[in-house]
């Protein structure tokens, strides 16, 4: 092997208990890069897409990319891919932290985790050392419980640890896998998938390094990037005030989804910003393996906390932690009508530490907290007044969710499956099952097709389109061009995932030109920007064809009829809905797909996507 991958994965059966390591094909590597892609190439040859997510029968993989553990700008991250239960659908999870790096200096890009343990367990792994041990006094714990005990029981201060919490023992759907306390694996469930297989975590601690094959070449490209990394003005932006400060942004262009998008502004959202969490509520910045950027917030609660304490479990309590971030803010604050910090803060600290997604919390809540208000559910349903606005709703119900007790048993299935099963589908907002993070489509009309084509379901992460839809590059509220450059940008962030490198590096002016001579150079594979871009074409309809044979199709790139049918009555959105059939022509016409949706086997065989995968 080159450099950059290690060569190999530890493949784990839980059922069986057999710990074995492979060699992953060189080919493989070359053409998917790495992560997201690689991981991607095993689910498609080794797991049928129609398996219950939460069976025994699923795999969960672990990835880490080429540039993971190395010293490129923010080479921290990895990626979980599964089948998702929230979704149904193919599901790439990427975190940060600590712990990507570690599973890369032990001696592993990838882990793959299949069958079910008959009883809790952990996962041991030091270099070559493997073991599955006993979890049963960690089964109920929080996150944050878990790393300490683990770490006390082993006597190893220095392990990484990614596990779950409450939350994804009781199959919440939208668990997540969290690392390092606070940095977590966070959407379409993979944390239940965690839960389902009965494996509490994984604790990893590796001694060796990461190969570089051209160390002449490297280390140029990598002090070039930290340099712009360095003088960029968004870099600066992202250390000073982390994501929140997006709010301000979304909101000025009524964008920004306010009591589960029946609004575009928040008449509260000054109180949620990046400058109030900064004076009000930070205690200092956080960052990654190898990040300068430091965008983690590291908060406390105000005075005023103790006023929200309607909580069943007292030891999940806690006044400082991480977070929020935007999405979180948003999810927990604005979706949810709730303008006031300290319970926003309070549910976000019990979503780290039960182990749940706070995009799907606080928009499925937004969603019953809709039907409440419009006399659909009652309390006698729900167990206590759910109105937007109620900082004691938000609190109680993160905590009740978790626990599946009383209507949080309700919540815990994710606001498809709860407004299908209370019959009233019209009130989730999302695609193919997951709900949309934090910009309105109508605020932003890129995000619309960018919502619809993700292959996870909504997700702002594929393809950003605020970010081009604010500078005067495409008007915000017009369709024009933007399914083709969506198509586009999916193609890039796809393989800048399959680096294990963070996407925020393109907020500091790192693009994928910058990237690919620190990835040429470490594995030692001369692939120019063309190839790099078609990589993640390569991965894109790798990923698509997975979920056609799941059985998707083109009725599931859709939105809800909200979004296309209600327009804002105020605000710059004001009268704009999202004229999705344009864009969704233009995408798959970008992409060279049938109307239908559906990659021909021309195209697919053009990309070298293996016949045996469709």
């Amino acid at each position: 092997m080159r450099g950059g991958w290690l060569g190999r994965l530890l493949r784990v059966n839980l059922t069986t208990g057999e710990l074995r390591t492979e060699e992953i094909p060189e080919a493989w590597l070359r053409d998917y890069v790495g992560g997201r892609g690689v991981a991607a190439r095993y689910l498609a040859e080794e797991l049928d897409p129609r398996v219950d997510p939460l069976a025994p029968e699923n795999k969960l993989i672990f990835a880490t990319g080429p540039l993971t553990g190395t010293n490129s700008p923010t080479g921290a991250r990895y990626m979980v891919v599964t089948k998702g239960p929230l979704t149904d659908a193919i599901t790439t999870s990427n975190s940060g932290g600590h712990w990507g790096p570690a599973l890369k200096f032990a001696g592993y890009d990838l882990l793959i985790v299949e069958g079910r343990s008959p009883k809790p367990v952990f996962l041991y792994i030091e270099d070559d050392r493997v073991e599955l041990r006993d979890a049963a006094a960690y089964w109920g714990r929080t996150t944050a419980e878990t790393e300490d005990g683990i770490r006390a029981e082993l006597a190893r201060p220095d392990l990484r640890i990614c596990g779950i919490g409450p939350a994804g023992e009781n199959l919440v759907r939208f668990a997540c896998i969290v690392n390092d306390k606070h940095r977590a694996a966070g959407r379409s469930g993979v944390g239940a998938v965690m839960g389902s297989k009965q494996l509490k975590a994984i604790a990893v601690r590796g001694t060796r390094g990461v190969p570089i094959a051209r160390p002449a070449q490297f280390f140029p490209a990598l002090w070039a990037a930290q340099r712009k990394l360095a003088e960029s003005p968004g870099r600066q932006g992202l250390s000073e005030l982390g994501t929140i400060p997006t709010i301000d942004l979304t909101n000025e262009f009524g964008g920004l989804p306010t009591r589960n998008f029946q609004e575009g502004q928040f008449e509260h959202a000054e109180d949620l910003n990046g400058n109030t969490l900064k004076e009000t509520r930070l205690v200092n910045t956080k960052a990654c393996f190898a990040c300068t950027i430091a965008c983690g917030r590291v908060t406390q609660l105000g005075d005023g906390s103790g006023k929200h304490l309607v909580n069943t479990h007292p030891k999940n309590w806690k006044t400082a932690g991480e977070g929020p971030e935007y999405e979180n803010a948003w999810a927990l604050g604005a979706d949810c009508g709730v303008g006031d910090l300290d319970p926003v803060i309070k549910a976000n600290f019990l979503c780290n530490d039960l182990g749940m997604d706070p995009i799907s919390m606080g928009a499925t809540l937004a969603a019953a907290m809709e039907m409440y208000e419009k006399g659909l559910l009652t309390e006698a349903q729900t167990g206590m007044p759910l109105p937007f606005g109620s900082g004691d709703a938000l609190v109680r119900m993160t905590e009740a969710t978790a626990y599946r007790e009383g209507f949080g048993d309700v919540l815990a299935e994710g606001s498809k499956r709860m407004t299908e099963k209370l019959q009233h589908p019209e009130f989730f907002m999302g695609v193919k099952g997951q709900e949309f993070p934090a910009y309105d489509p109508r605020g932003f009309q890129g995000m619309g097709v960018a919502y619809a084509t993700c292959n996870r379901g909504a997700c702002h992460l594929r393809a950003w389109t605020p970010g081009v839809e604010t500078s005067g590059e495409m008007p915000a509220h017009t369709p024009d061009g933007k399914g083709a450059w969506v198509a586009n940008e999916q193609n890039i962030t796809t393989v800048h995932d399959a680096t294990g490198m963070c996407l925020f590096v393109s907020a500091g002016g790192l693009t994928l030109k910058d990237i690919g001579p620190l990835l040429c150079a470490a594995t030692g594979v001369d692939w120019s920007y063309e190839e790099l871009v078609q990589a993640g074409e390569r991965i894109w309809n790798l990923e698509r064809v997975w979920n056609l044979k799941a059985g998707f199709t083109r009725a599931d790139d859709n939105l809800p009829k909200r979004l296309l049918t209600e327009a804002h009555k105020r605000g710059p959105s004001k009268g704009v809905l999202v004229q999705l059939d344009a864009m969704l022509d233009d995408y798959y016409d970008a992409r060279g797909w049938s109307r239908d949706g559906v990659p021909p086997a021309a195209k697919l065989a053009e990309l070298g996507v293996p016949a045996s995968t469709f």
